[in-house]
């Protein structure tokens, strides 16, 4: 399976929906209900209303419309990273360590609003690894800004990312306090609009801005949890060393994005750590950097038995989760 997904064949894209399709199966068995957290934005909030009407009748509802998102990420991810040459020729391990990882933890193959706000952070990263070459980086910023702030209605938290845009201006760009104003502006343009609205309509006293709390990072332990986070952290520190090894042969461009890569975990695993529910679905802000890196813990081994042996347990893990921890 690996080697079919280290070629970049178009028919790929249909092989890697029925990869993801297959690992998910266990969820569209017994479809599991998403249920409201604390830092969870109002947009949701309303969005989970809707569809309960059609959820209580139809469950299978909740696993489709996460596989949509899950498939649909690991997709556009895929051709992100191809087209910026992260890796040394194109292929489609990205997307398959994405929807591979996710499956190793019931709660990151689950509707929640992590899982969507996957799809903004995806598209926020892909705008901050162009403004090195944008030529219109002011307009490039203002949307970028916009759309963390469209994000944080979805899920609070995740206004954090504005320091994915800090570190991107800082890497990318030439100090320009113009370029960091119209990047702020952009952020709050959203909230403008909508705090405009609730004041002339009377109703300022129905919104409530989340709380943004720091605690010890905590989820229900057991022994499959604990294999997989290990199994997880060692193709990811594999991949850390290839990616590393091959560093100063990729073009400047490849090297800002994994270093944007890079600090876009460091926020996601921070993230993790506000307002934490005992959950691991939390976590799943991390799943998109971690899928790049253990790509290249599948791309870059001489010996084809190491990344065919780390794929096949993390298949046999996927089950025996499934079974014994589903």
């Amino acid at each position: 399976m690996v080697g079919i997904f280290k070629a970049n064949n178009p028919f790929n894209t249909f092989v890697l929906f029925i990869y993801g399709l297959l690992l998910k199966l266990a969820f569209f068995i017994n479809p599991h209900k998403p249920v409201v957290q604390p830092t969870d934005g109002v947009v949701y909030k309303g969005f989970l209303t809707v569809i309960n009407y059609v959820g209580n009748i139809f469950p299978v509802i909740y696993p489709a419309i996460a596989y949509f998102f899950l498939f649909t990420q690991a997709a556009m991810f895929n051709r992100l990273v191809n087209d910026r040459r992260m890796i040394q020729r194109p292929n489609y391990l990205p997307g398959m360590s994405y929807l591979l990882i996710t499956s190793m933890f019931s709660e990151w193959s689950y509707l929640g609003a992590p899982l969507i706000i996957n799809t903004f952070l995806i598209w926020i990263w892909a705008k901050v690894t162009n403004l090195a070459t944008a030529q219109h980086p002011k307009s490039a910023l203002f949307n970028i800004g916009i759309m963390i702030g469209l994000s944080s209605f979805i899920y609070f938290p995740s206004i954090m990312f504005c320091l994915l845009v800090v570190s991107a201006l800082v890497i990318t760009r030439p100090f320009q306090p113009a370029e960091w104003v119209v990047a702020f502006i952009g952020i709050i343009t959203p909230y403008y609009f909508v705090f405009s609205y609730l004041f002339l309509a009377d109703k300022l006293a129905w919104y409530k801005i989340p709380k943004l709390a720091f605690l010890y990072p905590s989820f229900i332990r057991n022994y499959w949890t604990l294999t997989s986070i290990g199994l997880v952290l060692l193709a990811f520190f594999t991949g850390c060393y290839f990616v590393q090894a091959n560093f100063r042969r990729q073009l400047v461009l490849s090297r800002k994005s994994w270093s944007l890569l890079l600090i876009y975990l460091g926020i996601a695993v921070l993230l993790a750590c506000i307002n934490n529910t005992n959950t691991l679905q939390i976590w799943l802000l991390t799943a998109i950097p971690l899928s790049a890196f253990i790509a290249c813990a599948f791309f870059y081994p001489e010996k084809r038995w190491i990344s065919v042996t780390l794929h096949w347990m993390m298949i046999v893990l996927v089950i025996l989760t499934m079974i014994f921890d589903g």
